[in-house]
């Protein structure tokens, strides 16, 4: 059990990290402050439509299967965050 909790909470970690990254990339080149590539827009159309980013998905393995929208998709993403939190503890 330790070693799958361990494999997961490595992969949520890295999907954590790479939200983190591009959300604040994006930031940055909405604000002017670094130039907004391809990526960063089909990124920023993406969750416009509420549909989860390519760079978060499992196809890009860092991600999790689902066919929720964005929204319900992030909701989700922290019930399960909680869940291993409380797990580890």
């Amino acid at each position: 059990m330790n070693t799958i909790l361990t494999q997961e909470c490595f992969r949520y970690n890295q999907l954590l990290r790479t939200m983190t990254e591009d959300l604040k990339n994006f930031k940055d080149a909405n604000r002017g402050l670094v130039i907004m590539n391809d990526d960063l827009e089909r990124m920023g159309v993406t969750m416009l439509n509420n549909e989860i980013p390519a760079r978060w998905t499992e196809e890009n393995g860092c991600g999790f299967l689902s066919i929720k929208p964005l929204s319900t998709w992030i909701q989700d993403l922290r019930d399960r965050v909680d869940f291993f939190r409380e797990w580890a503890w």
